[in-house]
């Protein structure tokens, strides 16, 4: 039996290697790692997975040396606005390269970074049909946003330049309209970025009722900076939050998923800030016009009132005035009527008077005297019978004329 010693195995297959592939060889593939070291060289995982099962296919180690990864690096990101870092699918031209000692590995020559493009675009697109599908794409853009925002809480980085330009923009507004704010500070890009934010969301969501909307801030910063919003789960989270979201993050390219989401969404942190104070402002407008037609109503309806009193008081004064004349009328007819009836009564008891001094006259004693009639006394006293004197008593007589005295014999 023959055989051979491992180093002449490795050397066969490292020529039959070389001979197999003597130009590179396009392939397409997923970054699973990826890391630098201080000579400027990167070390790669290329793998592939199963598109409906998620299994993995192949696995492979590359290198792409510090003289070409200075070239492809900026090349790569200048052209598709994201870094190279792992979970990106790319396609790269790779000689194939076969050591005795350190064994199989790829050398990555060259990249296109058009089919990165595609295939971020066709993820863009797939995780947009998923939230359709999903039936949450819309829910926050249907939640009323509260007239006034006022109460804000807001997710960004504390030490953003772009959240101390929202800050300062908020408190220094001309109007000195007052709002309240909370920060909860988020990492904003990178990979940690996606699960930070939510993290931050799920402490709001405990403390929901003290808020009107949310605020997710981002200042200016390159495309690459900026992946983590087009996450799935982020989006997921910002579109079924009870809370309205309103998204300023600082960039000049497409929309991001997240903006597609949220309530409102603005180009910048100061945007943001001018929409509050502009909302701010119609607040106060349409409450000062609410003053103004109440005043209007007030002043309508007191011009009214002074008219409808004014013309009472004239029907009042009228009525008191025919009131008066009637009375008038009546009281003069009633003291025309007394007159009459005092007059009548007058004459009725003066008509008994003459007739009473008649009777009085007809049987007065003078009366009688002037009809040969005597009046004799004794003492003073009237003699009406024989039987009152005597003998010798003197008694006076008299007559119509005068008196007279005589002695009873």
């Amino acid at each position: 039996m023959t055989s051979i010693t491992l180093s002449e195995l490795t050397e066969q297959i490292q020529q039959t290697i070389k001979a197999g592939f003597e130009s590179p060889v396009w392939i397409r593939a997923e970054i699973s790692e990826l890391r630098e070291n201080p000579g400027g060289h990167c070390y790669l995982e290329l793998i592939e997975k199963d598109t409906d099962s998620d299994t993995l296919l192949a696995k492979s180690k590359a290198t792409c040396w510090a003289s070409t990864y200075r070239m492809l690096k900026p090349y790569f990101e200048g052209s598709t606005g994201q870094t190279l870092r792992s979970g990106l699918k790319v396609l790269v031209a790779v000689t194939v390269e076969f050591h005795s000692v350190y064994g199989f590995s790829l050398n990555l020559r060259d990249i296109d970074p058009t089919f990165t493009l595609g295939e971020m675009a066709a993820r863009r697109m797939q995780i947009i049909r998923q939230l359709e599908a999903d039936g949450v794409v819309d829910m926050n853009k249907q939640l009323t946003m509260p007239s006034p925002v006022q109460r804000l809480a807001i997710i960004s980085s504390a030490t953003a330049a772009g959240y101390g330009d929202f800050s300062d923009q908020l408190k220094n507004n001309p109007s000195h309209f007052v709002f309240y704010t909370k920060l909860f500070p988020a990492i904003m890009q990178g990979d940690q970025a996606e699960g930070s934010i939510i993290k931050a969301l799920e402490s709001i969501y405990d403390h929901a009722g003290m808020f009107d909307a949310v605020v997710i801030i981002r200042g200016g910063g390159a495309t690459t900076d900026l992946a983590c919003f087009d996450s799935y789960e982020l989006a997921l989270n910002c579109a079924q939050f009870p809370l309205p979201i309103i998204a300023g993050i600082g960039h000049q390219r497409d929309v991001s998923i997240l903006d597609m989401v949220a309530c409102i969404s603005l180009k910048t942190p100061t945007a943001v800030a001018e929409y509050l104070n502009s909302n701010m402002q119609e607040v106060e407008n349409q409450i000062l016009n609410i003053f103004a037609d109440i005043r209007d109503v007030v002043k309508n309806k007191i011009e009214t009132d002074n008219r409808q009193m004014d013309q009472t008081k004239v029907r009042i004064k009228q009525t008191l005035r025919s009131w008066v004349v009637q009375k008038t009328h009546l009281l003069d007819r009633q003291k025309s009527r007394l007159k009459s009836n005092v007059r009548l009564q007058l004459l009725k008891q003066n008509n008994k008077l003459l007739v009473l001094e008649k009777s009085i006259e007809t049987y007065s004693p003078a009366f009688l005297l002037r009809h040969g009639y005597t009046i004799t006394t004794l003492h003073g006293k009237r003699i009406t019978s024989a039987n009152q004197v005597k003998a010798g008593d003197r008694i006076s007589t008299y007559v119509h004329d005068g008196e007279f005295e005589s002695q009873v014999e």
